[in-house]
């Protein structure tokens, strides 16, 4: 694996955030002075559409300007997308693949094309409704990769979004304890 920088690649679906959580990867990491690019591809995009995005995270300045064509990490925020997408297309063995789902990450294993690296899941469903309210993936997944990468200082990155968060919803003090109990709880819910 890449020492001096981590590539992330997240696949969604249009709508569910999966663009959100790669930008604020980048401004987390960007925050904790590292260099940093946040990016979605784009097509014919639309609510539901399978959509994605890439993060590089580098201590170095990083002269890539390309897709993610062998990521370190992969990113699941829709478990459907196992079905018709080959989430794990060029993912290093030594890195992993977070995939949002209630289910055990070897209950999965099967719909990876052999990949043989670890994996980890996450039921983002359950901690975002019950944190905030309804059905927003991207706030779990965003901590879980995280986690799971470890491309950051998890107490460090916790900081860093309360800031973000602080700033973004200066009038809504709910939304940010939910959004900060939500993270908090998504770290500790990563299944190997």
């Amino acid at each position: 694996m890449k020492k001096d920088m981590v590539e992330i690649r997240w696949h969604g679906r249009g709508g569910q955030g999966a663009k959100t959580a790669c930008l604020l990867l980048a401004d987390a990491a960007f925050a904790s002075g590292k260099y940093v690019q946040g990016f979605p591809e784009y097509g014919p995009e639309r609510m539901g559409a399978p959509i994605t995005a890439y993060n590089r995270i580098s201590d170095t300045p990083c002269s890539i300007h390309s897709n993610i064509y062998e990521p370190d990490y992969v990113v699941v925020v829709d478990e459907s997308l196992l079905d018709s997408v080959d989430v794990t297309a060029g993912l290093d063995p030594e890195g992993g693949i977070l995939i949002n789902s209630g289910k055990e990450p070897n209950e999965l294993r099967e719909k990876l094309n052999g990949y043989t690296g670890n994996v980890y899941t996450i039921d983002a469903r359950a901690i975002s409704e019950k944190y905030l309210g309804r059905y927003f993936p991207n706030t779990p997944m965003l901590a879980g990769i995280v986690k799971v990468s470890g491309v950051l200082e998890q107490g460090q990155f916790i900081a860093d979004m309360q800031d973000s968060f602080h700033h973004k919803f200066a009038t809504k003090p709910q939304v940010i304890e939910g959004n900060m109990n939500c993270l908090i709880r998504s770290m500790r819910e990563v299944k190997k």
